[in-house]
């Protein structure tokens, strides 16, 4: 393994982010799984990752959001690991910190304190996320969420997400900041100009009322097939209809979408560096196609590259 920066480091990036934070996500692998071959997954997850120059892993916490959307799911609803379970049992060799990701309204406040209390601060942050509708039944609501970490854990980094598509959501960070935020992990873009209107919004509205803006960190994913495009808009990722034209009719759909992923880097780069405002980069790959995690694995090392830090990987 290369030699891993520590979690002090990865703090005070998030927490500033001047230069920008590079994470990339992974989804713990299907609860059904048997353990050796989670032991195989894993050794080839941080095989692709250990010659990247990436500040930390984000672990996605995977609720069925069906409630939030009626139409049938692309890609079936399988539950996963915990994802604190997986980052404890089974991501021993990365050194570098973790952004544990917590739907929280699947847990007890009981489930929730005891996590927190047992958190180890020092390699673990946390991204809280709310219902993924109003009709949903949950056991803690995001605000107690909120307090509960304030009142049990108040030295975990917490961090809140994004949706940019929402119009009002820079009251919404605002909001979350109030409560504890110290940073911002958008949804998957798609649509850049949606995205710098929201960072605008919130970094004047910060501007007005006496508060530093905190970090954002925008998703990129690349997009392989048809199919993951329809999975990518039923999550509610907004891709401009110019832009699902070319996807649709590209003689590579793969190639197509990592291009535009470079292009909205670039612009949002541009934009967050002229406006002042912290930012950062998280790249996923929604599918668990081989060939999309290699290209989103390659977008993560050449996002480190235009960041200036360290030679970028080759465009796929």
């Amino acid at each position: 393994m290369v030699d891993h920066s520590d979690s002090a480091d990865l703090r005070t990036l998030v927490t500033d982010a001047d230069g920008g934070v590079v994470l990339f996500g992974i989804t713990p692998p299907r609860l059904s799984t048997a353990p050796e071959r989670i032991r195989e997954i894993t050794a080839a997850t941080l095989a692709r990752l250990d010659a990247l120059n990436v500040d930390g892993l984000a672990l996605y916490d995977i609720d069925d959001e069906s409630d939030r959307n009626p139409a049938e799911r692309p890609f079936p609803y399988l539950p996963t690991l915990d994802p604190a379970v997986y980052h404890a049992e089974y991501l021993g060799e990365w050194k570098r910190p973790a952004v544990i990701y917590r739907c929280v309204g699947k847990y007890t406040e009981s489930e929730l304190r005891t996590w927190l209390e047992s958190a180890d601060t020092d390699r673990v942050f946390s991204v809280f996320v709310g219902a993924s509708s109003k009709a949903k039944t949950v056991r803690i609501r995001l605000p107690e969420a909120h307090a509960l970490r304030r009142d049990v854990r108040p030295g975990l980094l917490l961090g809140g997400v994004a949706i940019t598509e929402r119009p009002d959501e820079h009251l919404r960070l605002i909001a979350k900041q109030q409560a504890g935020c110290a940073y911002f992990i958008s949804q998957v873009i798609y649509n850049a100009d949606a995205a710098k209107s929201m960072v605008s919004d919130y970094y004047y509205a910060c501007r007005e009322q006496g508060l530093e803006p905190k970090p954002v960190l925008f998703t990129l994913s690349v997009c392989g097939s048809v199919k993951t495009l329809a999975f990518l808009k039923w999550l509610g990722v907004d891709v401009p209809r110019w832009l699902e034209n070319s996807l649709r009719h590209a003689d590579d759909t793969l190639a197509e979408s990592y291009q535009q992923c470079l292009t909205n880097a670039r612009d949002l780069i541009a934009f967050c560096r002229k406006l002042g405002m912290p930012f950062g980069f998280l790249v996923e790959s929604v599918s668990i196609r081989k060939v999309e995690i290699e290209a989103s694995v390659a977008l993560a090392g050449e996002l480190s590259g235009l960041l200036g830090r360290g030679r970028p990987s080759q465009v796929r």
